[in-house]
Formats: C-alpha cells, structure tokens, sequence
C-alpha cells in the first residue's frame, strides 16, 4: 500500500482467477501500485495508469525470494479527496467500480460483480470466446472470472472479506482512523494475520480531508503485526524525506540473491527500526511486566499521534505546514527509543 502527495491512495491484494499466471519475471502488484501513485493525481488518473501497465507489460512474477515461486494477480484499492474505486484483474484484462458511497474492502478474491464503471474493451468477449460466458444476461465479473474450484487460501478468503464488511458495517457514519486500526488489528477474522505460514507485514490508515486547506494524514507502522505495532503520522510537506531507520538495506548490482540464489536465506533486509520491533515483539508476546510496559508505551506514542491528527483537523494549535515533513522521523524515533 501507499499514498503521494496528491492525496492518492492505492492499497493491493493477491488474488487468483481463471486466467493463467506467468512465473517470468513481470511487474508485481507493489510494482504497479507504486508506478500508480507515481504518475496519478486523483484515483481515476491511477485507474487508467495501471490498467496502460497491464496492457503493455502484463503482471505476475513471483513476489519472493524463494526458488518455489508464489506468483498472483491483483485487486486494487483506490481513493483520494473526492472519490474512490475497485479495480480487479485477472491478467492483461480489467474491471473496474467506482464507490459511490459508504464503506468497501477486498479480500484476496473477485468482488466486483455486475456494478462495472469500466473495463478493459475485450473483457467480455475474451469470457465469452473461452466459454466462460453465454453473452446472455448481466455479466457479472466476479462469477465470470473467478475459479470455480478455489485453493484453500481462496476460501479462507471469502470469511475474511464477509468480516471486513461486518466490521465495518458496524461503524458506518463514524469511522475514524482509531476505528480503522482497530479494524486492522482484527486478529479473529484473520484480517491481522500471524498464522499459516503469513504475517500482516506492514499496514497504513490515511485520513484523506474533502477541504484541500487540511492535509492528507497517512499512519504508517513500518513493522509487522498492526496488533503490536505503532501506527505513526507521516504528511508530505516541505523537507519531508526517508526516515533513515526504516530503509532496508540495498546491495545493487552486487545483491548476493542476483549473483548466488542459493544465498537468498543469508541476506538480512531488515531495516533498523524492523530489527528493533522484532527483539521487542519477543518480549510483548510474553506478557511479563517488561512487555506490557513496552505495550503501554507503543500506545502512548500512538495516542500521541492521534492527538496530533485532531490539531491539524480542527485547526487548533496546528503546527505550520512547512514544519510537517518531519513528522514522522520524529515519530520513528521516539519509537526505536522504547525499543532501546
């Protein structure tokens, strides 16, 4: 997932659909999410860009190092000031929903279904030449393309997806971003993921205001497990940069995977604040007093930033804009601190 300083949003989900996935290298979901965020001003400019990528380029790959490869297709969430949309794939072909209101989740499968704003111009032929579709009736796209015998992962899928909406159903009408990370850290429904061989890896809650004077505020926990994680403000202004402590290390042309695979396990991506919050995680996952004490402080300096988020919205003891871009560096280190 991500955001620019346009306000633009996009967060992606692997899914899997009647249309064969390539194993060669191509560009992944976070490729196109990035490349996205990179060329859009609204949602509807990075609609267009992704579906240009999957025309010219197509997707899959494999998204990790590893010599058994874990290749997929995607869905996309897309939202900025004014308005937001669902854009599935399955290969170069797409389909696209714009939310005209209230609150909409993905979940690992096909959930657009007749209610299609756009889409790839042979989308429907394509189904109809493979037999998947009569050409009689609604075409629904979720039913058309999705596989009529799911893996395991699909299945589990759909819970997850009913439960999103559950969750958020429940808080219509007053969803804050406090809501959405509780939403997040929703470890019955499998939303917060540690189980089966997966782990949420990082996860993100934008405020995005309609009045174009107040900023867009992104809460990022940089760390894995949102439940034991902090979700930290991070807003583009003037002399934002990268926070030093959370960029992996990189090796370039001399990446040992590139040159010797076989060497992949001995390569530490981790970044700084990463290897911090994992000793700590250790110690929170035991309960002693040590890792409540830990926990209380992760939710100090979150309520910190919530509070933060409230001054900038209202107006009251807002610290000026051109002073924001340091926000979140602050942020990550007070957190490596409690690390400490």
């Amino acid at each position: 997932m991500g955001a620019n300083e346009h306000g633009v949003c996009i967060g992606n989900e692997a899914v899997w659909t009647k249309e064969p996935v390539g194993e060669g290298e191509a560009l992944l979901g976070m490729d196109l999410l990035r490349l996205a965020l990179e060329r859009s001003g609204t949602a509807q400019e990075a609609v267009h860009v992704i579906a240009g990528l999957l025309e010219r380029y197509g997707q899959g790959g494999s998204c990790r190092e590893d010599p058994v490869p874990f290749c997929y297709h995607n869905t996309f969430l897309l939202a900025d000031r004014t308005e937001a949309w669902v854009l599935e794939t399955a290969g170069r072909l797409w389909a696209a929903q714009r939310i005209q209101g209230g609150a909409r989740n993905i979940s690992n499968q096909l959930s657009i279904g007749i209610d299609i704003s756009a889409e790839h111009p042979e989308l429907r032929s394509h189904a109809k030449a493979q037999g998947w579709w009569t050409g009689q009736g609604a075409f629904d796209f979720a039913e058309v393309f999705s596989l009529t015998q799911q893996p395991v992962r699909m299945e589990a899928a759909k819970a997850r997806f009913r439960a999103g909406c559950e969750l958020l159903q429940q808080r219509q009408g007053s969803i804050t971003a406090e809501v959405m990370m509780g939403v997040l850290r929703d470890k019955e429904s499998g939303i917060c993921m540690d189980s089966g061989g997966f782990r949420t890896t990082a996860s993100m809650v934008s405020v995005l205001p309609q009045d174009p004077t107040k900023p867009c505020v992104h809460f990022l926990t940089a760390t894995p497990d949102p439940s034991r994680s902090v979700f930290k403000p991070f807003i583009f202004g003037v002399g934002v940069s990268q926070a030093p402590q959370v960029l992996s290390p990189t090796f370039g042309a001399q990446d040992p995977v590139r040159i010797l695979p076989r060497f992949q396990s001995q390569v530490d991506r981790r970044h700084l604040l990463y290897r911090g919050h994992q000793a700590a995680l250790r110690l929170m996952e035991d309960e002693q007093e040590q890792g409540q004490q830990l926990r209380r402080k992760q939710q100090d300096l979150e309520r910190e930033g919530l509070e933060a988020l409230g001054r900038l919205l209202t107006g009251k003891q807002a610290p000026p804009l051109q002073g924001l871009g340091s926000l979140f560096q602050a942020f990550v280190e007070k957190e490596c601190e409690v690390y400490a």
